[in-house]
């Protein structure tokens, strides 16, 4: 009797998991499909050759496959799903089939938040993304329209997603800290960190054209610098031709 209560129970475990597996096959199956004309106008895809593009809308439907993507107190359509997926294809599409290791979800909200998470009646609202700690673990969160404005908008220097995902690249290899050991060689390491240093004291005297954000520490100055070298790469590598070559290096765009 106690053989067969057993066989139950590791049938009963068996079921469970195929049930939860076919559940999520199906969240998959419902995913939206980006097309080409979805891509078309972002100018990274631009840039690519033909072969790059298609792998690059492979890549795209690959992460809205993977990644669930929900709205909180807004509705989302399937383009702004795309722009999600574009975002973190751009950084790391040199290194072909990555996928973020620690995160499940994106959480889309109706307007910027605070850090109570609220979008109404607060003027500290000023958040446009985040990656998720505590009980957002594994979360992203974004402002719809700082999603929507770093794709509507072409002359800017600026793209709150990719900014986020950068910052989840960094952390990568354990440590947020404007260092990205798992592009970087190690002979990069040293020089990467000088440059970063010379570029926020020239932002400290308002002589610098990145956005003064990248003040804050080490971090954000990697995330608002790749925001502008993949948004404005012709103006970026003008501007600041040393910085440029150096993030070449950590993306491998050349």
């Amino acid at each position: 009797m106690q053989i067969v209560i057993t066989l139950i129970f590791i049938a009963a475990i068996i079921y469970s998991v195929w049930f939860l597996s076919t559940n999520k096959k199906v969240t998959v199956k419902n995913a939206v499909v980006a097309a080409e004309k979805d891509v078309s106008g972002i100018l990274f895809y631009q840039r690519l050759n033909e072969d790059d593009k298609k792998r690059f809308l492979k890549e795209v439907n690959s992460f809205l496959q993977r990644i669930i993507i929900t709205a909180i107190n807004t509705s989302i359509a399937d383009i702004d799903k795309i722009y999600v997926a574009i975002s973190a294809v751009i950084p790391m599409f040199a290194f072909e089939g990555w996928e973020y290791p620690h995160l499940e979800e994106v959480l889309i909200y109706n307007d910027h938040f605070n850090m109570g998470f609220e979008t109404e009646g607060n003027e500290d609202r000023n958040i446009l993304g985040l990656v998720g700690t505590g009980v957002y673990k594994n979360k992203m969160l974004l402002s719809k329209p700082a999603l929507q404005e770093g794709f509507n908008t072409n002359a800017d220097k600026s793209n709150t997603a990719i900014h986020e995902f950068v910052h989840l690249i960094d952390g990568a290899d354990g440590d947020t800290d404007g260092v990205p050991e798992i592009l970087m060689d190690k002979k990069y390491v040293l020089p990467w960190m000088d440059l970063i240093h010379t570029e926020m004291e020239k932002m400290k005297d308002s002589h610098s054209d990145i956005n003064p954000y990248g003040y804050t520490n080490k971090s954000e100055f990697f995330a608002v610098a790749a925001e502008y070298f993949f948004e404005r790469p012709e103006l970026f590598e003008d501007k600041h031709p040393e910085l440029y070559k150096m993030m070449q290096q950590i993306f491998k765009t050349k």
